[in-house]
């Protein structure tokens, strides 16, 4: 979308861009996603994590100082495809969740809830699963904020905390891992010098993200692709 802009020479912003790039996808492509990706491709600055509110598109970016660490990504090299996925799926459940909460709060999003107020309800919620969905949404959505108070403070060991819980959340409550994904993430957790593993992205495949300290980074790569290939 920057390169059309920048070849045509149209008077729009980044997230003018950014939007239009999630329309494609959801509209041409078919894939019901929010505008995360986008948005980080957008508006990404080097050594800094965006805090973002996707609901208004409020932003903050937040210093990530790795110190004696680096980020690893390890590939499971199988395709996600997901328009042909579950992650529409997971998106409805969501929607239905809220529509739940909605007789009981005066909320927009499910990240308007706390914790605590959506296990009030959990009586409500005659299908378990989609509120598990919901747990998973809102209890990530309170991670985040914790893990913007730590890299804040530059504890680097309690986001990789968070991040281990973010992959926890997502395999049990929201199930988007799949072996792959978890093969390499428990392997990951396993290996000595790291940090915090999770899968990034949407889940189904694709990509996992694990920071690891550096002395250990070589035996990391070595160690997590031989388990990954023997399973």
């Amino acid at each position: 979308a920057w390169i059309v802009h920048k070849l045509f020479h149209f008077n729009e912003d980044m997230i003018t861009c950014v939007k239009l790039s999630q329309k494609a996808e959801n509209q041409f492509i078919g894939v019901n996603c929010g505008i995360m990706d986008q948005f980080a491709v957008g508006m990404g600055q080097k050594d800094h994590a965006i805090l973002l509110n996707t609901n208004t598109l409020a932003y903050e970016y937040v210093p990530v100082e790795l110190g004696n660490a680096s980020i690893v990504i390890a590939n499971t090299n199988k395709r996600r495809g997901l328009a042909d996925s579950a992650y529409n799926e997971r998106r409805a459940q969501c929607e239905k969740a809220l529509a739940i909460l909605k007789e009981e709060y005066n909320i927009e999003h499910l990240c308007d809830l706390s914790l605590d107020q959506l296990i009030a309800k959990e009586s409500l919620f005659e299908d378990k699963l989609v509120y598990r969905r919901a747990y998973h949404a809102v209890s990530e959505n309170e991670r985040t904020q914790r893990a913007s108070e730590v890299l804040k403070s530059g504890d680097i060991h309690a986001f990789g905390m968070l991040m281990n819980e973010s992959h926890q959340s997502l395999r049990d409550d929201y199930e988007v891992t799949g072996i792959e994904l978890d093969t390499l993430v428990e392997s990951a957790w396993g290996q000595t010098g790291t940090i915090g593993a999770r899968v990034t992205g949407a889940g189904f495949g694709g990509c996992a993200i694990a920071i690891v300290e550096n002395q250990h980074v070589d035996a990391f790569i070595q160690n997590v692709g031989t388990e990954y290939a023997e399973k």
